[in-house]
């Protein structure tokens, strides 16, 4: 069994079609708050439709209450040997790439905000555990481009979705990629976390992935 774990997840929608996944593939589905939701909402229950009453679902209050309550933290509370190797953080700044990883059962999935992505200081933290889904660049997807730069800067004064400053640097490990090459363009929550899962099971044998 694997687990799917929602760093702050913003959108009903997303985490609901995610938990649907999750119950047809046997997975765990982690959410760490802040919520951007209820777990009551109406959008998020429509997406999971009644899926979502078979759903091994667990909420934390944060990271390291997550951290703890699984069995990934030492006693200093800092993330262990072991927790290192069974997390994957899937994120676009990464070097490696989610095919190159190598999955065991149990092995958290962890995906970050739809807004933001996953906070510089835990990839910072875990830079061998992060991985990231090949896409295009923008220029042979986006045709608006510029319609996204003007709504980046309506919205930040300049600095906001397509610049952020932090995007834009390597971290302390050197993690990144070429900060040059940051995209607009982007698969959404739901999309990535299918993706990855189903890379996840087919390395395990899951039952149907070597039907031909």
């Amino acid at each position: 069994m694997f687990n799917i774990v929602l760093f702050e997840p913003e959108i009903p929608s997303n985490t609901g079609a995610i938990g649907r996944t999750c119950v047809v593939t046997g997975a765990r589905l982690h959410l760490i708050e802040p919520l951007g939701f209820s777990v009551d909402d109406k959008k998020l229950k429509r997406a999971g439709l009644a899926y979502w009453e078979s759903l091994d679902v667990t909420t934390y209050h944060n990271w390291q209450d997550f951290l703890q309550r699984n069995g990934l933290a030492d006693r200093e509370g800092d993330i262990s040997a072991e927790g290192a190797r069974r997390l994957h953080l899937l994120t676009k700044k990464a070097r490696k790439t989610y095919v190159q990883a190598q999955y065991r059962e149990g092995d958290f999935l962890v995906f970050g905000k739809e807004s933001a992505g996953l906070p510089e200081r835990l990839l910072a933290d875990l830079p061998d555990s992060c991985e990231r889904i090949p896409m295009l660049p923008d220029d042979q997807t986006l045709t608006n481009r510029e319609e996204w730069s003007e709504r980046a800067d309506a919205l930040g004064g300049g600095s906001s979705v397509l610049r952020h400053d932090a995007l834009m640097r390597r971290d302390i490990c050197g993690n990144f990629v070429d900060p040059d090459d940051y995209r607009i363009s982007a698969l959404n929550l739901a999309n990535s976390a299918g993706i990855v899962l189903y890379e996840a099971l087919r390395q395990i044998g899951f039952p149907g992935m070597d039907a031909g």
